[in-house]
């Protein structure tokens, strides 16, 4: 007996059936997958927040220095929580994971994809391709020179206060190909300096905390993200220094400002 074959018209319903199915299934697909890497990025966060601690722990409760020296490290330029190869930005990743192997905190991380979230997408940006380590180490947490940027920053763990509300680490996207030095604000003069990381739905970035917690940060301001964009789609042109343009962005910046942890302002 001969099979009856599929008619055109029934074949043009499979294949439309099937592509409704796709249109309603890969937005979900998508979401899960964001969900994955946002899991993963504070999961990474957490880690190294972790190392911060146990680092302070082993060395009398003072913070690993949180600044990012460029190689050769010496008595008169120290090792810190990274270090960055001698040609900086130009270096290639392998380059970067190697000197990241170099920092005061991978004898407690042991794994190179714990420096990088998941979501980071600078190596598809002109000026950003060679970079590789997502986070950066907050100003007043020991990462700035004693001083400098309107602070007096903290060096041992008893200099912070309240660190349940204090951050430690945040994604970063230095528009100068790799995160140079720590993650600064301006607080005495009410100023954003360096842009932040915004990798993850729904304009939010990760912040770990100084008791060992992880949270998701979401931004408000449209204005404060478009800054932060134009550091990954036009680095060349990127302006540092900014202040909030209008009331969403300064509510933004209150949060940050009230996390920003240092022991006095100059």
């Amino acid at each position: 007996m001969k099979k009856r074959a599929f008619t055109l018209i029934e074949l043009l319903v499979v294949i439309a059936i099937i592509a409704v199915l796709m249109a309603i299934l890969m937005p979900s697909l998508k979401r899960a997958r964001e969900q994955a890497r946002s899991l993963t990025c504070r999961s990474n966060v957490r880690t190294l927040t972790l190392a911060w601690l146990m680092y302070k722990d082993e060395n009398d409760g003072k913070l690993v220095s949180g600044q990012t020296p460029g190689a050769p490290i010496s008595t008169s330029n120290p090792a810190a929580w990274v270090v960055i190869p001698p040609s900086g930005a130009s270096s290639s990743i392998e380059e970067k994971k190697e000197y990241i192997q170099q920092g005061l905190l991978w004898p407690y991380v042991r794994a190179l994809e714990v420096y990088r979230c998941p979501s980071d997408r600078r190596r598809n940006s002109p000026g950003h391709q060679f970079a590789f380590r997502t986070y950066s180490i907050a100003g007043g947490m020991n990462a700035v020179p004693a001083n400098t940027w309107e602070i007096h920053p903290c060096v041992n763990y008893t200099d912070i206060k309240q660190p349940a509300t204090k951050y430690v680490f945040l994604a970063e996207c230095d528009p100068r190909g790799y995160n140079n030095g720590s993650w600064v604000m301006n607080p005495r003069s009410r100023q954003w300096v360096d842009p932040f990381g915004v990798w993850h739905r729904d304009d939010s970035s990760t912040l770990g905390h100084a008791d060992g917690h992880a949270e998701m940060q979401r931004w408000r301001s449209r204005a404060l993200m478009e800054w932060n964009l134009r550091s990954l789609h036009e680095p060349a042109g990127f302006a540092f220094y900014r202040t909030p343009a209008d009331d969403e962005e300064w509510a933004d910046f209150e949060v940050m400002l009230k996390g920003y942890a240092y022991r006095s302002l100059l």
